[in-house]
């Protein structure tokens, strides 16, 4: 058991809103730290922060992966990806949570190593790899903190977070328990394709891949008006996820607000989330 029905029931939550990233929230124990990214041939520093309960732990971890803008100039803007209301609701059901911020995005900045490239020829696995590299960097630092449970992590991610923690989980990391990805992929734009992504099937194909070993159980949580992967796209690569021996299931919500893909952000949507998340990581 690694959360308690009691205190999922029990969250209230508050609407998520910009917080100036400068700002440090003492009652979440709220640590900025940079964490070691191998490189191959060399060592490149990420930028995370760390968020604990009261008391000394262990606590089981959440490891929280950010999305990616469909406009690379607004990649800086992810900032340090402060989405404190999400992240209250899981330090009062007593994790410990991990934020990085991967190479590219926000506080870490630099290259961006998980572009996926063109529309016309996106390539998905590379990119899904490279995101992996610095999530599981940021589960083996976080493995090392003595308020951490190293064998009760749960990586959780949003939009392209989603897919970098599918990603990661195809490596079966130590630890790893369970994966909750919120309305991930790559390749969505809501303006220019609203619904349909770039290739859809090279992505069917690369969450094939990553599923084939894959050996943790998954929530893929989606909404019926998820204006960057529409349901039948989703439905495919759900499919292919299963199909390659990779096990959960998949809730998708009726349709909410203007677009569903930000779900995971809005306060009023939280009673949709938990109770699956529960039923994933609960008894």
């Amino acid at each position: 058991m690694l959360i308690s029905g009691a205190l999922i029931a029990s969250v209230v939550g508050c609407a998520a809103t910009a917080v100036d990233d400068t700002s440090i929230t003492p009652d979440l124990h709220e640590t900025v730290i940079k964490v070691p990214v191998d490189e191959g041939a060399s060592t490149r520093d990420i930028v995370a922060t760390t968020y604990m309960p009261d008391g000394p732990g262990p606590f089981p971890l959440i490891v929280l992966s950010h999305g990616s803008p469909p406009d690379p100039r607004d990649r800086p803007k992810v900032r340090r990806y402060r989405a404190l209301p999400q992240i209250r609701t899981f330090v009062k059901l007593g994790f410990a949570v991990i934020v990085p911020i991967r190479r590219g995005y926000g506080a870490t900045g630099g290259v961006d190593e998980e572009d996926a490239g063109s529309c016309r020829h996106p390539d998905y696995l590379t990119a899904g790899q490279q995101a992996a590299r610095d999530v599981l960097a940021a589960v083996r630092y976080a493995q090392t903190l003595p308020q951490v449970d190293r064998n009760r992590v749960v990586l959780v991610g949003q939009s392209a977070g989603g897919f970098a923690s599918l990603a990661a989980a195809s490596y079966a990391p130590q630890g790893v328990v369970a994966v909750v990805n919120f309305s991930g992929g790559r390749g969505g734009n809501p303006t220019t394709h609203p619904g349909m992504p770039c290739d859809p099937k090279q992505m069917a194909d690369t969450i094939g891949h990553f599923a084939s070993t894959t050996r943790v159980p998954v929530l893929w949580h989606y909404v019926q008006n998820d204006k960057y992967f529409a349901p039948e796209v989703v439905a495919t690569w759900f499919a292919a996820f299963q199909g390659a021996g990779g096990r959960g299931q998949m809730s998708v919500e009726p349709p909410f607000g203007k677009t569903g893909h930000g779900v995971f952000a809005v306060k009023d949507a939280r009673p949709l989330w938990l109770p699956p998340l529960e039923a994933l990581v609960g008894p």
